[in-house]
């Protein structure tokens, strides 16, 4: 009997040690964060960024002793901003166990994950995917962004060039996919609904294409004064360089596809006097100025597109985990939704669809081998 009692005794001890240890284990168990974006191919120079941001971002907060006691740990899976390979970079990511992901950075890619983050419930932020649908659909309620839509994008541009250019006849050109088309259908709908241009092309292409001289002939045939493209910088690179080959000299306007240095050092000489809309420069605010110098210290180089909108997306994450104190999907919501964060981008919070609040674009000019803010204050997405 006696025995019986110290083998219970035993066996009550080794359980509550048992749980004292789970409990422990639990408190260090790392906050995973997803990290999901191209970080190979043509459209690297979008991806990378977003990494260097995150990772800056999590080593302070690490530093520092992570949140809650538990430290963040950055998960990395590249998907080439194509949508077949986002949606298994999507599924590695949710049997790793990540509940907030930071990306994708391509509005395709973006589109083909996010039913699978939806059915595991992740939180996912995106810095850079601007179609409007993913936000305006209602369909992807676990979805965030740090960058204004394309409908606002492609207002501005339009307004720019008919306005400011003064450029009525426009060429708009497209890569077919869901961001580019997605930008010229709105870029249409706003300039004949203006009563001033009139679009005299609109065709798509096909990406990767080596030779893009019909698409310019086409251009040249149409009688425009400009063209507007929407896509991406390996294709705007191309057809400018066509367009100066054929002599054809008039304006070309894109999109924050294109407002990267990446398309300058492909371009060349060619890419002087190109327009293209992208996030507001913000290099006077004291958080983007900590986040600059941060990159320059630890990479020895200036950061790249998006770089910001990415370490807005981070600080906003980190707070919402903190402020949450777990990682469900609506506890972070009703933090993001509710509370305003300095960013490098502003201060921001989200409305109800996770649109950024306080998030916008200005048109840029390449002048002396660097885009250039030149956007009016009078121009102003809508």
């Amino acid at each position: 009997m006696g025995r019986c009692r110290r083998s219970r005794f035993i066996a009550v001890g080794v359980a509550l040690v048992i749980m004292l240890l789970s409990v422990e284990c639990g408190a260090g168990e790392t906050i995973k964060l997803g990290v999901a974006g191209a970080q190979s191919g043509d459209l690297a120079s979008y991806g990378l960024p977003t990494v260097n941001a995150v990772r800056l971002v999590v080593e302070q907060v690490n530093a520092a002793g992570g949140i809650n006691g538990r430290k963040i740990e950055i998960l990395v899976n590249d998907d080439v901003c194509k949508p077949e390979i986002a949606a298994n970079t999507a599924a590695k990511l949710v049997s790793e166990g990540v509940k907030i992901v930071l990306g994708h950075i391509c509005s395709g890619a973006t589109k083909a994950a996010l039913p699978l983050y939806k059915n595991a419930g992740v939180l996912v932020m995106s810095p850079s995917a601007t179609s409007p649908e993913l936000t305006e659909s209602g369909e992807y309620p676990n979805f965030f962004r740090t960058i204004a839509p394309d409908d606002a994008q492609a207002k501005l541009d339009v307004d720019f060039t008919l306005q400011v250019l003064k450029l009525k006849k426009i060429a708009l050109i497209h890569d077919k996919g869901d961001y580019g088309k997605g930008f010229a259908e709105f870029a249409k709908k706003f300039i004949e609904a203006s009563g001033e241009g009139q679009v005299v092309l609109f065709e798509g292409i096909t990406p990767g294409a080596v030779d893009y001289s019909a698409i310019v002939q086409k251009i040249k045939q149409s009688g425009a004064t400009a063209v507007m493209f929407g896509g991406y910088h390996p294709e705007a690179s191309k057809i400018v360089g066509m367009m100066r080959k054929k002599r054809l000299t008039i304006d070309f306007i894109s999109d924050d596809g294109v407002k990267d240095n990446t398309f300058i050092k492909v371009a060349g000489k060619d890419a002087e006097g190109v327009y293209a809309s992208g996030p507001r420069d913000t290099s006077g605010n004291p958080v983007a100025l900590e986040a600059v110098a941060a990159h320059k210290k630890t990479y020895q180089s200036d950061p790249g597109a998006f770089y910001e909108n990415a370490y807005a997306a981070a600080l906003v994450l980190m707070n919402a985990i903190k402020r949450a104190g777990n990682e469900n999907l609506d506890d972070l919501k009703k933090v993001l939704q509710t509370e305003k964060v300095d960013t490098p981008i502003g201060k921001i919070s989200f409305d109800a669809k996770g649109d950024a609040i306080g998030a916008g674009f200005s048109m840029y000019q390449v002048k002396n081998g660097q885009f250039v803010e030149v956007g009016s204050p009078s121009i102003k997405a809508q």
